[in-house]
């Protein structure tokens, strides 16, 4: 009977240290949560993350698997919808309150949501050249005309 091969130690050191520095680091963010002087009420910045953690949990996630449950074709398109998920969820709150500066005018004085939707056609486009990009080289491959 043959034995079963024993996995490599460097994967499992680097799954390791990877955790270490990750704990690492969020006891560094908490520390600096908790002793920061500017931050007058940390339970606002928690319940912020708890907001954000259901957020992408409960209505992100989902969003994104039934895209690829609808079974969009081609691993491009699918990865630019990603992108532009992510990309509205990032640029779409400061769209939203474009224009209300509450006397303060540097704050949020440029066109969010032109700008948003530019930065969404770009990488669009990029998408595109680069699918069509790959369906030229896979049909000279194939010898299609």
């Amino acid at each position: 009977m043959a034995r079963t091969p024993r996995p490599p130690r460097l994967p499992r050191l680097l799954r390791l240290l990877t955790a270490v520095g990750g704990l690492a680091l969020t006891a560094y963010g908490l520390y600096g949560l908790l002793n920061d002087h500017y931050i007058t009420a940390p339970l606002d910045i928690v319940e912020w993350a708890v907001g954000g953690l259901i957020l992408h949990d409960g209505l992100w996630v989902p969003v994104v698997c039934a895209v690829g449950a609808l079974r969009v074709r081609g691993p491009v398109l699918r990865g630019w919808l990603i992108v532009a998920a992510t990309l509205t969820a990032v640029g779409l709150p400061a769209a939203l309150r474009a224009g209300t500066d509450s006397g303060n005018p540097t704050l949020l004085p440029l066109p969010y949501l032109r700008n948003l939707l530019l930065v969404l056609a770009v990488t669009g486009v990029v998408a595109a050249l680069w699918a069509g990009t790959a369906a030229l080289l896979r049909r000279r491959r194939t010898g299609h005309r």
